[in-house]
């Protein structure tokens, strides 16, 4: 597909697609493939604290309505709180203006269905056709049947309600956190949320000014919450992204804690107390190998999604599991929300803290094998079937590593890069095997 990614449609603000022309024909297109045949489809945008997405909101507003559909504008608010309200408002989608991750100068379009889902291939592919290949006229839609546009005051506040809802509205009191909003989509309900809950909170990059999304901060710089933890002698830190999908955290020691190491601990909690559907976790190809043998102690099984949070959702809902997740953060507890969201996560770590009276250092016991990730900027995306002393490098890599190891090389589905991945039990030769690697790469490619 031509707009679409492996998370809606990414690129640079106002450098095509990423436009307002292209926001509104998207708009437009969305409203005649997610109306279910409706008169009057209602549609819900939401949307983090980019310059940009003051000027996408509008583009999409402005192709939603004149095709007939009503908008709820929920304002700045995690995208698991888009997939949350899609479904308190029971509206027949949902749109997230955000690029997650990624700097502020970037942007993208999300969209979810009425059940809080992102969409599958098929369904943007037919948004994707219109967009490129139809004129979408309007015409048709005159006077009264032109939609309307609303602001909604609460929706932060039914976000809220519903995260604490998921841990029983537990009470934190006697928890020190340091929490890190990433100057994102979080930075006003996430601090909510914890104080709400009693805990004492220290509160850092929460003032976003529309070009700070992720700037030094937040889930991609984890290392500044390690800082604040030791800093302010606490017991732990948590720490979003640019939407609040993902979640590292940092235990009073100063250890970080991926993805990998979240969903371990939620997973091992799940699995004493009978939660765990078909005693089943669903990770990715990225997840470390340390993680499957750490479930299998334990009784549990492991399954092996593509690598993408929309995919892991997917295995979830073919094969009824309730837990998945990624090492990048991305967990997804399906028991409360549709999709990755780095609140929910985190507050299942923190309930079972206060269920075990434990420290957060003393919960993860995921041994790691060690990894290298280097990520290798492209031009262009060449398969990398067709690249000989590519293939050579890895096929060298495979053959040292065997049994003992893994590799993963591929393109990033949302940025112009390669992604090298080496685990095995030696540093130092995982580190000289991506380097090699990644040196074909550039050679090649660029």
């Amino acid at each position: 597909m031509k707009l679409f990614g492996t998370d809606g449609v990414r690129g640079l603000a106002n450098v095509y697609p990423i436009t307002a022309e292209v926001a509104l024909k998207l708009g437009k297109a969305a409203a005649i493939v997610l109306s279910k045949n409706k008169n009057k489809p209602l549609f819900l945008i939401g949307k983090d604290t980019r310059r940009s997405c003051y000027m996408l909101e509008n583009a999409l507003t402005a192709g939603l309505t004149s095709m007939g559909a009503d908008v709820l504008l929920v304002g700045p608010v995690p995208t698991p709180g888009v997939a949350h309200l899609v479904r308190s408002f029971a509206a027949d989608a949902g749109i997230m203006v955000s690029a997650s991750h990624n700097p502020y100068s970037h942007n993208g379009i999300k969209f979810f269905d009425s059940k809080g889902l992102k969409l599958p291939d098929e369904i943007e592919e037919k948004i994707e056709n219109l967009v490129l290949n139809n004129p979408l006229s309007t015409d048709h839609i005159t006077g009264e049947g032109i939609g309307k546009a609303k602001r909604i005051d609460d929706a932060q506040g039914r976000y809220i309600e519903f995260v604490k809802s998921s841990i029983q509205n537990t009470k934190l009191k006697g928890l020190k956190i340091v929490l890190d909003c990433a100057n994102g989509a979080a930075y006003k309900v996430a601090p909510q949320i914890l104080r709400e809950l009693g805990a004492e909170l220290i509160v850092i990059n929460n003032n976003p000014n529309g070009l700070n999304i992720n700037l030094d901060s937040g889930a991609l710089h984890p290392n500044v919450l390690k800082t604040a933890v030791l800093g302010h002698n606490a017991d732990l830190g948590l720490t979003l992204d640019g939407d609040a999908d993902r979640i590292y955290m940092v235990d009073e020691k100063g250890k970080i804690l991926d993805g990998d190491d979240i969903t371990a601990i939620i997973a091992i909690d799940y699995l004493k107390k009978g939660k765990l559907k078909n005693k089943t976790v669903v990770m990715t190809e990225y997840t470390n190998l340390a993680f499957k043998k750490l479930i299998e102690r334990n009784g549990g099984k492991f399954v092996k999604g593509l690598n993408g949070d929309r995919y892991v959702i997917e295995e979830m809902l073919k094969h009824d599991y309730n837990l998945g997740g990624e090492y990048s953060g991305h967990i997804i507890v399906s028991d409360y929300n549709s999709t990755g969201d780095g609140l929910i996560a985190g507050l299942q770590v923190l309930k079972i803290i206060k269920e075990q009276n434990k420290k957060l250092s003393e919960l993860s016991s995921l041994e790691k094998f060690p990894q290298e990730l280097i990520s290798v900027n492209v031009t262009k995306k060449t398969p990398l079937s067709k690249l000989s002393n590519v293939q050579k490098a890895i096929k060298n890599a495979n053959n040292i590593l065997k049994e003992n190891g893994r590799l993963l090389v591929r393109y990033s589905g949302t940025e112009n890069v390669c992604r090298i991945m080496v685990e095995g039990k030696n540093k130092e030769l995982i580190k000289k095997i991506a380097n090699d690697i990644a040196t074909e790469i550039k050679k090649e490619v660029n």
